[in-house]
């Protein structure tokens, strides 16, 4: 487990923050949302979303003052396969202004810096292009695919992941000290 959440991540576009209470029924609207839902399985009624994985930190994404989404990370830290995982959504409506590349380059900046990881993975559905070339245009690199890694709720079938990555090297970036929860 971490040390906790952060207080407060600031990016250039966007504000991370822990998730409140209120924030829950924006965020599961927006996993009502044809664009969103597709990609993200729906939590189960009645399941305490998104405060029932103790393991990962969570967080709202806000933007102009609005919450415009979830960002969540996970941490390994077995010293021989350290390193963190993001996993994100974007309301549809905040779709295509920068802000998942935003969000994604202040966790990562977080994570080396602040947490000392020297490497991030993501792993998007390989169909889910947008969010593909969002992930590409921050820096992660394809690692390969996951094949039928995620039940696709909508259909009932099985979809390819793409496991993707990011080294703190790729980015310029040092690790910090390590820092364990």
């Amino acid at each position: 487990m971490t040390d906790g959440p952060p207080v407060e991540l600031r990016g250039a576009l966007v504000r991370l923050r822990p998730v409140a209470r209120a924030d829950v029924p924006v965020l599961r609207g927006f996993l009502d949302e044809p664009a969103v839902g597709r990609w993200w399985p729906p939590p189960p009624v009645g399941e305490d979303f998104p405060f029932d994985e103790p393991d990962r930190v969570v967080l709202a994404v806000e933007a102009d003052g609005a919450v415009a989404g979830l960002v969540q990370f996970a941490e390994e830290f077995e010293p021989d396969y350290r390193h963190a995982s993001i996993d994100l959504f974007l309301g549809t409506a905040f779709h295509g202004r920068g802000l998942g590349p935003d969000v994604l380059r202040t966790v990562v900046r977080h994570l080396v810096v602040d947490r000392g990881h020297h490497r991030i993975t993501i792993d998007p559905a390989v169909a889910n292009e947008r969010a593909v070339a969002a992930y590409r245009r921050v820096g992660f690199r394809d690692v390969g695919v996951l094949r039928e890694h995620e039940l696709d709720h909508a259909t009932g079938t099985w979809r390819d992941g793409l496991l993707m990555d990011l080294l703190a090297r790729d980015l310029g970036l040092t690790p910090g000290p390590v820092r364990r929860g």
